[in-house]
């Protein structure tokens, strides 16, 4: 049996402490956290849904970041240059600890509000490197970081890939988007070069279609269809992410062989995609974030690349669009969608 003046000398040490415990976790600063986003701002259902699936949430979580209670998400979105703008620099006004992002583009964007706060990029499509964005990949030097997917640089393995499954194929689209990319010009040049020796060497005729904003995707696969392409390689993930419904919809309606960056748009409908398993990226972009979050610094973090690339088609589709995957190529392929 507990002594009673055991017991109520121990709740008194509990009713005590439980005032200072609460107190120190009050005291305790909020790490603060901004996000800069593009297109519309998702609804509070997608907010709940993509805090509770992302691989990068899931992985704060785990480093025992949770918002509301230790964290503070400042979230900015916007569909057109101007709009994201004014979102970084409310973002910056704000004075959070670390920015994350998605998009060299929206890493620029970030940079041109602010050379101190810390970014991480979590898929740069573009070399940071030729972006301006960092001085190297072991050193970054400045107050940019993360991971580079080397997505632009893999666009002549994905038009060698749309060669082995379309018979014939000899005129390929480029879809890409102008809002963030039009403020890395550079880099439109640089890769416009890589592909045109890509694609002379294959022998295809490449057409670029740009898109600023949702309503130019269907203008741009009537332009396809009357160009005759028989494929589109399609870039820009960040935008495409978030209008991947019209774009997987418009390439089966035109009946055009799509090629994605990532396996998140053949689970849905697409059918092909070459690139890095975007769900690794984002842990370790998470990776990233705790550190700065701790006390490190962005120029002292290496930017990190892929390991590893997978290939995943989406046999439903295939044939939909009446292709026969070569076994050549199914040999090849990192997971099949039945």
């Amino acid at each position: 049996m507990i002594d009673r003046r055991t017991f109520l000398a121990g709740t008194g040490v509990v009713l005590l402490a439980a005032p200072v415990a609460a107190e120190a976790q009050k005291s305790q600063k909020m790490a603060r956290v901004g996000i800069l986003g593009i297109g519309p701002a998702p609804s509070p259902q997608e907010l709940v849904k993509s805090v509770s699936t992302n691989p990068f949430w899931l992985s704060m979580r785990e480093f025992g970041w949770v918002d509301g209670q230790n964290m503070v998400v400042e979230r900015r979105f916007g569909e057109s240059v101007d709009q994201l703008r004014t979102g970084a620099a409310d973002l910056v006004r704000l004075k959070v600890d670390v920015l994350f992002v998605s998009s060299a583009g929206l890493a620029k964007i970030l940079q041109l509000e602010t050379k101190t706060t810390p970014i991480v990029v979590g898929r740069a499509d573009e070399n940071l490197v030729a972006a301006g964005l960092v001085a190297s990949l072991a050193s970054p030097g400045g107050n940019v970081t993360g991971s580079q997917l080397l997505n632009d640089d893999l666009i002549p393995k994905r038009l060698e890939l749309l060669k082995a499954l379309v018979p014939n194929l000899s005129k390929v689209a480029l879809l890409r988007e102008d809002v963030t990319t039009s403020v890395l010009p550079q880099m439109r040049a640089r890769d416009g070069e890589e592909v045109a020796v890509a694609a002379r060497g294959l022998r295809i005729e490449v057409h670029t279609f740009i898109v600023r904003r949702a309503e130019d995707l269907a203008a741009a696969f009537l332009g396809m269809k009357k160009n005759h392409d028989q494929g589109v390689v399609v870039m820009s993930p960040a935008f495409m992410f978030v209008h991947r419904k019209a774009v997987i919809d418009l390439a089966a309606t035109h009946r055009i062989a799509a090629i994605y960056e990532l396996r998140v748009f053949v689970e849905p409908g697409g059918l092909m995609s070459y690139g890095v398993n975007a769900s690794e990226m984002q842990r370790r972009a998470a990776v990233y974030v705790d550190k700065i979050l701790k006390g490190a610094k962005p120029a002292d973090l290496p930017v990190q690349q892929p390991e590893k690339f997978e290939l995943v088609i989406n046999l439903k589709t295939a044939k939909a669009l009446g292709l026969t995957i070569p076994p050549s190529l199914l040999g090849r392929a990192d997971e099949v969608i039945q």
